[in-house]
């Protein structure tokens, strides 16, 4: 009688065992909805039922409150969630806009790691392939949708400094944490992972890195006096077109013909099997709100950006590399210090070296084409200091994972060259309107004296 009503309970949220495409499961479903209570049930039925209409009602509304509890009260920063309605009543009444700033980013904190497990919910439900894309694809949603909205504003740095921040992000301060924790709370084991997932990450960290390399020493070699850089402009679409094929194999290679290098060993040493909590219907719904939510949020804090410069004295450099990157990756660096807490390195690399790999293959190129698209001269020139920045922390992080053990020292170093890259960018005081001019003009960078497009 239990199972019956669970199934009845699941077709009216949107769930279907019948759906998820195993035959066990199928049968399963089949025998359960159709014993003679249900078939029964069905025929006796009447719309006109006030009982059964009421029993329904309160079966939907049981359903509504389930899924309000999972989603929005199912994370611990749920307490910033009151920040979205107070950055729109700041916008609505015209606030300071550094409030504006602030709120917004408070507000898209809890929305960027609740769309990563909406994600997952969905994926119980379309399988690991589809799953997997759709993962890749969402994994940094609120990167991408503040990218867009600077890509229509015409703040070309905005966008290179976030997404740059992303990656410096997930390689030092996530995986730095992550193995600071890890290493501390498992002392006395020895902490080893597969280093083949790690190796082929490394592999697409560096392509990317020379991609980014070669338009600034083209640059250099063919001199400064070139004030539109359009041979520099061409290159960076090639490169870019390269980089989107090169992705698109990767995610060939991750999920189809070498799924187990990234399938983690300890997850199969779990016995308890996750469920999906929410129906898949229900999950799609909640994703496209909080998309919306956090397309919404995301044009506060783009228009608000230079603002929060001036009024905090603090350079749009340091903003958009340090703070909006913490805020996107909020969901990966909480995920990924649970598990190597855990001693579940595997997983943790995965989430940290995979959201890296999937900003720097993946949306830094997509960028460069959608601007090309809509007109806007945007290059993977992304100047000497910060691709100097991250050249080296590709090389650290590399040179930290090649052996396959862990330990408390190697997040040390990570994090403290974190910091040390966060300092540099703090101090490094540039105009905001000048770093933010992205348009058919030139920019000069007064701390560098460098002449980009």
């Amino acid at each position: 009688m239990e199972e019956s009503q669970e199934a009845l309970n699941n077709i009216e949220n949107g769930i279907s065992d019948y759906n998820k495409g195993s035959g066990n499961n199928r049968e399963q479903w089949i025998n359960v909805s159709r014993t003679p209570q249900n078939l029964s049930t069905s025929i006796v039925r009447k719309k006109s039922d006030p009982i059964l209409v009421s029993n329904v009602r309160f079966q939907m509304l049981r359903n509504i409150l389930n899924n309000l509890h999972e989603v929005v009260l199912g994370t611990k920063l749920a307490v910033l969630f009151p920040a979205i309605p107070l950055a729109i009543l700041a916008d609505f009444y015209h606030f300071g806009r550094p409030w504006i700033f602030a709120l917004s980013l408070m507000g898209l904190t809890p929305l960027a790691e609740r769309v990563s497990f909406l994600t997952e919910q969905i994926a119980y439900f379309t399988g690991p392939t589809v799953g997997g894309l759709l993962n890749a694809t969402c994994g940094n949603a609120t990167e991408m949708i503040i990218a867009l909205f600077a890509l229509r504003q015409n703040k070309i740095n905005v966008v290179k400094y976030s997404l740059l921040g992303s990656i410096l992000s997930n390689l030092l301060l996530v995986l730095g944490t992550s193995l600071l924790c890890g290493g501390l709370a498992n002392l006395k084991k020895e902490q080893r992972y597969d280093r083949k997932q790690a190796d082929v990450n490394s592999l697409l960290l560096l392509l990317g890195l020379l991609c980014h390399m070669l338009p600034l020493m083209f640059r250099y070699a063919s001199g400064l006096d070139n004030p539109f850089a359009i041979d520099t402009l061409q290159l960076s679409r090639t490169s870019s077109i390269f980089m989107l094929i090169a992705y698109v194999a990767y995610i060939f290679f991750q999920l189809k013909t070498h799924r187990q290098l990234f399938e983690s060993q300890e997850e199969d040493e779990d016995e308890d099997e996750e469920i999906a909590v929410i129906g898949f219907w229900s999950a799609f719904s909640w994703l496209v709100g909080m998309t919306i939510i956090i397309a919404l949020l995301s044009e506060y804090v783009v228009g608000t950006i230079e603002a929060a410069s001036n009024s905090w004295g603090i350079s749009v450099s340091f903003i958009s590399i340090i703070l909006l990157p913490i805020v996107g990756n909020a969901a990966e660096h909480a995920g990924s210090i649970i598990f190597a807490l855990k001693n579940k390195l595997d997983i943790s690399l995965g989430v940290a070296l995979g959201s890296a790999s999937q900003i720097s293959m993946f949306v830094i190129p997509l960028s460069v084409i959608v601007a090309w698209i809509m007109g806007v001269q945007m290059d993977l020139d992304f100047s000497l200091l910060e691709t100097g920045s991250l050249a080296f922390t590709i090389i650290i992080t590399a040179f930290t994972l090649q052996d396959g053990t862990s330990h408390y020292m190697k997040g040390v170093i990570l994090f403290l060259c974190y910091i040390v890259i966060a300092a540099c960018f703090f101090v490094d005081k540039i105009p905001s309107n000048e770093t933010l001019v992205g348009n058919l003009g030139t920019l000069h960078e007064p701390s560098s004296g460098i002449l980009f497009a």
